[in-house]
């Protein structure tokens, strides 16, 4: 089966801000958002706008890359902010609650980490450099096409 795909272009970090808040407005709880792209991608930028669309812009949104989770409570869903990057084996997710998550919305950095762990039922996002901007190519495993307006087209 192909998964259909939307490529965007983002020439700055206003724009991977906005793709952000865009994601933060039709996701439900239960939906998974896996974000890949290599260091100084965007993936946390992304992730960043995404909460605070949903959490308010007050909200503080530090990169988990230390405490490898950060949970938001929002009047909607609760929002898990996960950074698998310093992950050394799959096992290690189920510690950080990956499994309560599903009950809300999941924002994964790295997900590669989870190897056949990494939820089914998911949105790709991967960031990548493109120019002095980036792109973002969009990989729906679950309903997202369905929500989010764009040119999808199923993956080669």
């Amino acid at each position: 089966m192909t998964a259909p795909t939307l490529s965007l272009s983002l020439p700055d970090e206003a724009a991977t801000a906005a793709l952000g808040a865009r994601l933060a407005c039709i996701a439900r709880p239960g939906d998974v958002i896996a974000l890949y792209g290599d260091l100084g991608a965007g993936k946390t930028t992304l992730a960043r706008a995404l909460i605070r669309q949903l959490a308010g812009p007050e909200t503080e949104a530090p990169s988990p890359t230390f405490t490898l989770v950060q949970t938001y409570a929002t009047p909607g869903l609760a929002i898990w902010h996960f950074d698998l990057y310093r992950l050394e084996n799959p096992g290690e997710a189920r510690e950080l609650g990956l499994e309560e998550a599903v009950d809300g919305l999941a924002l994964i950095e790295w997900p590669e980490r989870l190897g056949r762990d990494l939820p089914r039922m998911r949105l790709e996002v991967r960031l990548s450099f493109e120019g002095s901007g980036r792109i973002a190519r969009l990989v729906d495993y679950d309903d997202w096409s369905t929500r989010l307006d764009g040119d999808w087209r199923p993956t080669e």
